[in-house]
């Protein structure tokens, strides 16, 4: 069923699309200027377009309407899987790989390959996330873990959340860091100015990065990241807030100022407590060759 909210203007002003974005922080501005189009957000009972200036004591309802069902399909992908049991897997994913299908991604996805090479995943995240317990962007590479069943799922996801499993990431980042260690400690939450980001902001949810200096470079640095949370693109966000952003970050850092395919984010150590079991498991992951190829540069040493 459709979900209705109501609203009272009270010290708002502005554009009735950007005061719903306030509003409502976990919508986009565009979804919002979608529902204003389709009639679905009225004003005293009366429909407004996106640029309507709200009123004091206005009135507004916003229908959010049923989303149209997707249905992820089985392809035949290349999928490099590390481990695999009758409860859990680890996935390697490949940098430019999509973990879930959306509306923007209906196809290609770490799911619609998971789908074709594995007869059981977990249903609790529904049919279009089948197996996925954490995920990672687009465009970072590396480890992650799939659970083949509710009972392993529920498990590893409670792991999750008492920060009990391990990840650890490697990244070149811009700067030379001059210390050897750091703690990256600050809340995360929607960009105010950019809805499509997130930022480290005053009531956003706690977010703690731990970092190392493994090498250093003229310009850049090689560091490896542990998660404490897991926050929308955390290391992303805690790079770029202590001005050292992820080396080719479309979003948070210059653009194009090395050869990549996205930035230069690796996944590379997964830790967990088999759900069954008990035991004790650590995988590890290569930087991609991209990544390498980089850092070979970076260093003077010749790939020919």
């Amino acid at each position: 069923m459709s979900t209705t909210y109501y609203f009272t203007i009270e010290n708002e002003t502005g554009r009735i699309d950007k005061v719903l974005t306030e509003l409502m922080p976990e919508v986009s501005r565009s979804q919002i200027q979608l529902w204003i189009k389709e009639e679905n957000v009225t004003v005293n009972d009366k429909v407004v377009k996106p640029n309507y200036k709200v009123q004091s004591q206005d009135e507004i309802e916003v229908v959010e309407p049923d989303p149209v069902p997707l249905d992820a399909v089985a392809e035949d992908l290349p999928l490099e899987i590390v481990y695999e049991d009758r409860d859990v897997a680890v996935i390697n994913k490949p940098q430019g790989m999509v973990v879930h299908p959306s509306f923007g991604h209906t196809s290609g996805t770490l799911v619609n390959a998971l789908l074709h090479h594995m007869d059981d995943l977990s249903g609790i995240n529904g049919t279009i996330r089948p197996g996925i317990v954490h995920r990672i962007d687009k465009d970072t590479s590396g480890l992650l873990m799939i659970a083949k069943n509710d009972f392993a799922h529920e498990k590893l996801a409670e792991q999750l959340a008492n920060k009990t499993s391990r990840r650890e990431y490697v990244a070149l980042v811009h700067g030379v860091i001059p210390h050897k260690r750091g703690t990256i400690d600050g809340p995360i939450g929607r960009d105010k100015t950019d809805r499509k980001k997130f930022a480290v902001t005053e009531g956003g949810k706690p977010s703690v990065t731990h970092f190392t200096v493994l090498e250093r470079f003229k310009d850049y640095t090689l560091v490896s990241l542990e998660l404490e949370t897991g926050r929308t693109h955390q290391i992303r966000v805690h790079m770029n807030y202590i001005g050292h952003p992820v080396a080719e970050d479309p979003m948070y850092g210059p653009r194009k100022t090395l050869k990549g395919n996205g930035q230069f984010l690796h996944a590379k150590l997964l830790g967990f407590t088999h759900p069954r079991t008990g035991e004790e498991l650590v995988f590890e992951a290569p930087i991609p060759e991209v990544f390498q190829k980089q850092l070979d540069e970076l260093r003077g040493v010749s790939n020919t």
